[in-house]
């Protein structure tokens, strides 16, 4: 769990809500007209640019993205790798038949390369993989900065409609209260979804995005090493590039007895 994204929100929100409470209560804030205004004008947007599979999609990615998934580091990927190249040079590419690991694009890399698929086809089967993920990946982050986009300038909307309301009734002292309170509370909500919430999980779908694509084309280089019989070494020593120097230590295999 990313607990980084947790405390991010938690605290964002919590600064918040002490400053509603500093000099009123919580329901001060809280319209529910201006609230529908937003929350149904936003996703009504959100409907007419995207296909509700892709909205779906974005938010199952966003969840995964911000709480769930636990990326492996390129480090601890290097290593791993470096094991099954030493398995492929003593026991053949039917040695992997056995290794099971916990990242799925690296288990579906093996499990092509135990089929006994010529290296061109496995290679061209990760990256069609890896570019799909890559494609689902963006138009997550296209519908996140759509809502972010879409929320404060349905928020001035409904800003409109209050002062409308408010200039229609001027005659009404008891009207000016709720058309008042719709004007800027609207405003209020929509810059809240966006600023707190559509935005950075955007930024934080892009950046999986990015993570997972450097690991996905670590795998795919690695494993066209492995299958063209190349020293473990000589393979450590070429992925290095995808680690910062400071973490390049620890990287070579075990020497071999």
């Amino acid at each position: 769990m990313d607990i980084l994204t947790l405390v991010g929100l938690l605290a964002g929100t919590l600064i918040v809500l002490l400053a509603m409470l500093a000099n009123a209560t919580v329901l001060t804030f809280l319209n529910l007209p201006g609230l529908a205004i937003v929350l149904g004008g936003t996703f009504a947007v959100t409907l007419i640019k995207f296909r509700m599979p892709s909205v779906l999609s974005a938010f199952r990615l966003a969840f995964r993205a911000a709480f769930t998934d636990k990326l492996a580091r390129p480090a601890e990927l290097i290593r791993e790798v470096g094991v099954l190249a030493r398995v492929v040079r003593k026991e053949g590419i039917l040695g992997l038949e056995n290794h099971d690991t916990k990242d799925e694009f690296l288990q579906k890399a093996i499990n092509l390369c135990v089929d006994g698929h010529p290296p061109e086809l496995v290679e061209e089967a990760l990256l069609q993989d890896s570019q799909q993920t890559a494609e689902r990946y963006e138009v997550a982050e296209r519908v996140f900065r759509g809502i972010g986009e879409s929320a404060p300038a349905i928020g001035m909307l409904g800003t409109l409609v209050g002062l409308v309301q408010m200039l229609n009734t001027l005659d009404d002292p008891s009207s000016i209260g709720p058309a008042m309170a719709i004007a800027l509370l609207t405003t209020l909500y929509g810059a809240f979804i966006a600023q707190l919430m559509a935005l950075p999980l955007a930024d934080k779908l892009q950046l999986k995005a990015e993570d997972d694509a450097r690991n996905q084309m670590l795998i795919i280089t690695s494993i066209k090493s492995i299958m063209r019989g190349e020293n473990p070494r000589v393979m450590t020593e070429l992925l290095s590039s995808y680690v910062s120097p400071e973490h390049r230590t620890n990287l070579e295999p075990e020497r071999e007895a």
